[in-house]
């Protein structure tokens, strides 16, 4: 079946998008992007992904073309249309096509496009069993709060991962570790849930932020702090977070066993409580 996808307020088989050579977005990835998880055919956590983007335009001085009740017919329209189930819509806004210069031009008209992709990863086996982690230098720019398509130095730590046989790359700066190539990083030692807290060297991923709300209702202890990649080794758990991703528990990094080498009953419990609370809040 021909996916349909949105351009600039129509709807289009993918192969009748195309987006202009001049566009900002391909010529300096001056664009951000949302991913927003389906599940049950519904949308999660569809507000903390629209105050995130209108953060990130406004840190790089976008207007939004769009606004936030057009974009959740949009992303309505593409689930429906596209028979999305579970999976994820992704959606980006570039300045727009211009002559290329450094320096843009005023009041450009943007240029918005989604996509819906079909992940079933509720029943998706590593949630399971557990996921490696291959430990890469991060070498990113140092506005990572501003989610950008600038994913060059992701691209290349995720590649660098998966050469290693591992699932995911944990970003390591001066021996602390940041976060994932595109997810949020967590340990736990005892009953305690350990993560770096928000600064500009991580994007406030907006997985994390719903999870950290419900931990705060139970009895288990969160500390936000720098971690470095050895106490990562010497956590009791760990496990990561994504739109796509949900709470996937790590059971492995460089090859050294975390815990018992399987996922332990912390990681078990927040994801139970967190898939919960998603199909039941989801729009």
């Amino acid at each position: 079946m021909t996916r349909t996808v949105y351009l600039n307020g129509a709807y289009l088989p993918e192969a009748e998008a195309k987006v202009s050579i001049f566009d900002r977005g391909l010529l300096f990835a001056e664009a951000v992007y949302e991913v927003t998880g389906v599940i049950d055919g519904k949308l999660l956590e569809f507000e903390p992904h629209m105050a995130r983007l209108d953060r990130s335009l406004g840190e790089l001085g976008m207007s939004k073309p769009i606004s936030h009740d057009d974009l959740l017919e949009v992303h309505r329209e593409l689930v429906r249309r596209n028979g999305i189930e579970e999976g994820l819509v992704y959606m980006q806004i570039s300045r727009g096509p211009a002559d290329r210069d450094f320096l843009p031009e005023d009041d450009m008209p943007g240029t918005v496009f989604l996509f819906t992709q079909h992940k079933p990863q509720s029943e998706n086996a590593k949630l399971k069993t557990g996921v490696a982690l291959k430990s890469v230098p991060d070498q990113r720019w140092l506005r990572r709060d501003i989610k950008t398509v600038g994913l060059l130095a992701q691209v290349r730590a995720k590649q660098q991962a998966k050469d290693a046989g591992a699932y995911e790359a944990l970003m390591v700066e001066d021996g602390v570790v940041t976060e994932g190539g595109a997810t949020s990083a967590y340990i736990i030692k005892g009953n305690k849930l350990i993560t770096r807290p928000l600064s500009n060297r991580i994007l406030a991923g907006v997985t994390r932020a719903a999870l950290l709300a419900l931990v705060a209702e139970t009895d288990i202890e969160l500390e936000e702090r720098l971690f470095t990649l050895e106490e990562a080794y010497e956590a009791d758990e760990a496990f990561i977070t994504g739109a796509s991703t949900y709470v996937c528990p790590v059971v492995e990094i460089d090859g050294r066993q975390i815990g018992g080498g399987q996922p332990g009953p912390v990681v078990r419990r927040l994801q139970e409580i967190y898939l919960a609370e998603a199909r039941a809040s989801a729009i």
